[in-house]
């Protein structure tokens, strides 16, 4: 069951805390989850300290005129796939001023699945600025909204993870 506005609150909050002790600034790429990521995280008062900001790069145009994707990769993988969500997490870092990268693109339905990328499969590239960055896809059941607010979840929990911040989450 996915989380709560005020869940997923908590865990922005505790993604702060993180990224605050460890004096680290985050940057989004955001593409089917439109911004939710970045609302989530700017309901918090004092969210500026660590959250540089979000790009809403929802059309492969966008993906490549704002964060470089090569028109190579959407042709040939999709921008539901690995390959474009590490060059939406390099375009990002290069773009702000940030020390963390996180990107989502996937397929929230109703209609444009596949047998290869059904509705609910979306791709996470996340990483730390001059180092790897990697890549990981899920796939969530449920309505558009549902499949949405699942990946805003895993983006957190993702961050949370890679930050090694893990010990925060207790009080869900």
């Amino acid at each position: 069951m996915a989380l709560s506005d005020q869940e997923l609150q908590t865990l922005a909050a505790q993604l702060g805390e993180c990224l605050v002790a460890l004096n680290m600034r985050l940057a989004l790429a955001e593409s089917c989850t439109g911004g939710w990521l970045a609302k989530i995280i700017t309901d918090l008062p004092g969210s500026s300290s660590w959250f540089n900001g979000s790009l809403v790069t929802y059309s492969n145009e966008a993906k490549k005129q704002i964060l470089g994707v090569q028109k190579h990769t959407l042709d040939e993988f999709g921008a539901v796939s690995a390959e474009t969500v590490l060059e939406m997490s390099s375009g990002v870092l290069a773009l702000m001023d940030a020390d963390v990268g996180l990107s989502i693109s996937g397929i929230a339905g109703p209609g444009g699945g596949s047998d290869d990328k059904p509705v609910g499969l979306v791709w996470f590239g996340w990483g730390v600025r001059d180092k790897s960055v990697r890549a990981e896809s899920y796939c969530f059941e449920g309505d558009r909204e549902a499949v949405r607010r699942q990946a805003v979840e895993k983006a957190l929990q993702l961050l949370l993870a890679m930050l090694e911040c893990d010990h925060l989450r207790e009080s869900l």
